[in-house]
């Protein structure tokens, strides 16, 4: 189980977008994020109406962790899907973790401009990781 909340949180965190999402920032969530490790970059950008979240680059140890756990190919990936703002400026939707190849709940949430928190669970808020998450200018 340890191995599975460490996967699950990391995933979580790539898919988190916190306080970025903040109606008060002023700030959209869309762009190019990087997990707290550099690991993993993701570009959140807006789809029907919700946000989702795609691997644009990956380590190739992310890479290898993700066909591991199934993912064959990480760089492409989905993770982020269905993600609604609600009026607090949280984002709820689905994450996908790719070391596990199973989808769970998350929130993500706008700090500032640059800087987002994003928080994926096992269950309905019970065995969950927290991360923080970095916008960057130039992709990989």
């Amino acid at each position: 189980m340890p191995r599975l909340l460490s996967i699950l949180l990391a995933a979580a965190t790539v898919l988190g977008a916190t306080s970025a999402f903040a109606a008060p920032l002023a700030v959209a969530p869309e762009g190019v994020w990087r997990n707290p490790k550099d690991s993993v970059h993701i570009a959140l950008k807006p789809c029907n109406g919700q946000i989702c979240g795609y691997v644009i680059w990956a380590s190739p140890k992310a890479e290898a962790a993700a066909q591991k756990g199934g993912t064959p190919k990480l760089v492409g990936a989905q993770l982020l899907r269905g993600f609604v703002v609600d009026d607090a400026g949280i984002g709820r939707g689905k994450v996908f973790v790719p070391d596990l190849n199973a989808t769970f709940g998350g929130s993500a949430q706008l700090i500032d401009a640059r800087t987002m928190r994003a928080k994926g669970c096992l269950f309905a808020n019970v065995l969950c990781k927290t991360q923080i998450w970095t916008r960057i200018d130039t992709p990989t």
